[in-house]
């Protein structure tokens, strides 16, 4: 690498940084905040800013002197999302069941032991005031989750839990691996999974597994909103009939046939090997 690539680089790396730097919780930051953030210079990082504003990739509030993001970070993150063959298949779907139920519906998919949103719609029933998109899920704390972690090799969720990554949100969330493996082997047995306050008060969910076209499980699909709504001591059973039938919609529209059986997924030492 010759020191000019090598400086381009360190420039494109400390550029991203700068972007990563917002957040849902910090949706507006100072240059004085992005220097603390990143450790970059007041200098760099006023020079890199005043780049990516004529850019569109931030925007600064003329009365606050705030930056954010601009629009071209939104268009950016269309672009990936429409590229993405479950979002095309799924999107319409998705917001038709939103209407029929009048209940939140949404959809994440697994990739890199993440699961990610890739869109959300809102029911009359389940009002929001931001998107989901483009945020990431606790796999136990969430009814998504859970659909993903019943298709893995056990020895995923035991490593996952004894990496402390099983925060607790709410009282209910289940931070015990025995737990979890109960409810796991409750969702194989029911083909859904359910989360009744486990990462917010007063929310509960229905949610299926889509499948890929190898059988195994890329993505969930959930119905949500508020525990009045959902009623789920009377309507559990409708809700999870009409999930498990989206979800199975979504599922061979992504190539999946239940004829082929489904792949046992790797351990995560397996996963890490080369040609994966």
């Amino acid at each position: 690498m010759t020191a000019e690539s090598g400086a381009g680089t360190q420039a494109v790396e400390r550029a991203m940084s700068l972007l990563l730097c917002f957040s849902d919780e910090d949706s507006e930051l100072r240059i004085s905040e992005l220097c603390a953030r990143t450790g970059l210079g007041q200098s760099t990082v006023s020079r890199m800013v005043a780049s990516l504003d004529r850019l569109g990739f931030v925007l600064q509030d003329p009365r606050t002197g705030l930056y954010r993001l601009g629009p071209t970070a939104v268009t950016l993150g269309s672009v990936a999302l429409n590229s993405t063959p479950l979002f095309r298949t799924a999107r319409q779907i998705v917001q038709n069941l939103a209407q029929s139920t009048g209940l939140g519906v949404n959809l994440a998919e697994f990739r890199d032991d993440q699961l990610s949103y890739l869109c959300n719609f809102e029911g009359a029933r389940a009002p929001k005031n931001f998107t989901m998109a483009g945020r990431t899920a606790p796999l136990h704390a969430t009814g998504m989750g859970k659909a993903v972690l019943a298709d893995l090799d056990p020895a995923y969720v035991r490593a996952y839990y004894a990496e402390g990554r099983a925060d607790a949100y709410t009282p209910h969330t289940l931070t015990d691996p025995a737990a979890m493996e109960a409810a796991l082997a409750e969702v194989r047995s029911r083909g859904c999974a359910t989360e009744v306050e486990e990462l917010a008060f007063g929310r509960a969910c229905v949610a299926a597994p889509i499948r890929g076209r190898g059988g195994n499980v890329v993505a969930a699909l959930s119905i949500s909103g508020p525990l009045s709504e959902l009623d789920l001591p009377n309507r559990q059973q409708d809700w999870a009939l009409t999930v498990i039938e989206a979800a199975d919609e979504l599922s061979v529209g992504l190539g999946f046939s239940a004829i082929r059986a489904p792949q046992p997924r790797q351990t995560p030492a397996a996963a890490a090997e080369p040609g994966r």
